[in-house]
C-alpha cells in the first residue's frame, strides 16, 4: 500500500476511492481510527474484549453505509457516532439480558442510557506504564456520562464541538461534565498524570493489526 501517500490523503478522498471499488484503502482509515474508535467504546463498555468486538462492527457498518455518509460532518466525527452507536447498543442488549437474570447494576447503565520520537530508556517505559493503568483504572471508575466524555476531551484529545455532535450533547454539557470528570479525579491523579493522559488505554501493535485483518476479511466476503 502506498503507505506515505495515503497518509496526505484527506479522509474524504479515502472514502471516495474506497466507493470507486479500492476496497483495500479502506485500512487507512481503519488505521487512522482504531485508537480513537477502541478507546470511545472501551469507555462506554467497560472491556477491552467487547470494545474490539464494538469496533469491528462499526467498522463493517459504516462500510456497508459509506453510500449514505453525505459529507455533511467531518467523515471521523460520522464514524465516531456509528461506533458509539454500536457500543450503546451493546449495553442494552446486556442490560436486558441481566435484568432478565435479575443481576444487573441499574444504577450504571441508567447512566450510560444518558448519553443520547525517541524511545523512553526501561524506567521510563515502566513508569509510563504504571502512569497509565492507574489512570485507566479510576477513568473506569467514572460515572459511564462522564467517562465518555472524559475519554473523548482527555485521552482522545478530541474538540468540544466534535464530542458534543458524537455524542448528542450540546458543547455546555460536554464542559459541565468535563470538569465534573476532572474533579472525581483530582484528588487521586489528575494533577500526577494529566500530561500522560495520551499514554492510556493505548491500541496499537498486534491489536490494531488484528483489528484491520477481522475487518478487511469481513467486508471482502461481502
Amino acid at each position: 500500500m502506498e503507505t506515505v501517500q495515503l497518509d496526505l490523503l484527506l479522509d474524504a478522498q479515502v472514502v471516495e476511492r474506497v466507493r470507486a471499488g479500492e476496497t483495500g484503502l479502506y485500512e487507512a482509515i481503519m488505521r487512522r481510527y482504531n485508537q480513537r474508535l477502541y478507546r470511545i467504546a472501551r469507555s462506554i463498555v467497560g472491556d477491552a474484549g467487547e470494545a474490539e468486538d464494538v469496533v469491528q462492527d462499526a467498522y463493517v457498518r459504516a462500510y456497508i453505509n459509506l453510500g449514505q455518509f453525505a459529507g455533511t460532518a467531518q467523515f471521523s466525527t460520522w464514524l465516531t457516532r456509528i461506533a458509539i452507536h454500536e457500543a450503546l447498543a451493546r449495553v442494552r442488549q446486556r442490560k436486558r439480558m441481566s435484568d432478565g437474570a435479575g443481576s444487573m447494576d441499574s444504577e450504571k447503565f441508567d447512566r450510560i442510557e444518558n448519553l443520547e520520537s525517541s524511545m523512553p530508556d526501561p524506567e521510563e517505559q515502566a513508569s509510563e506504564k504504571e502512569s497509565a493503568a492507574i489512570l485507566e483504572a479510576a477513568v473506569d471508575a467514572l460515572p459511564a456520562r462522564l467517562r465518555a466524555v472524559f475519554m473523548m476531551r482527555e485521552i482522545q484529545e478530541m474538540s468540544t464541538a466534535e464530542t458534543a455532535e458524537c455524542l448528542g450533547l450540546t458543547e455546555e454539557t460536554v464542559k459541565i461534565r468535563l470538569f465534573r470528570a476532572r474533579k472525581l479525579l483530582r484528588s487521586a491523579l489528575h494533577q500526577r498524570t494529566g500530561a500522560e493522559s495520551s499514554h492510556a488505554f493505548r491500541f496499537l501493535g498486534d491489536r490494531c493489526d488484528r483489528i484491520v485483518q477481522h475487518v478487511m476479511a469481513r467486508i471482502n466476503s461481502i
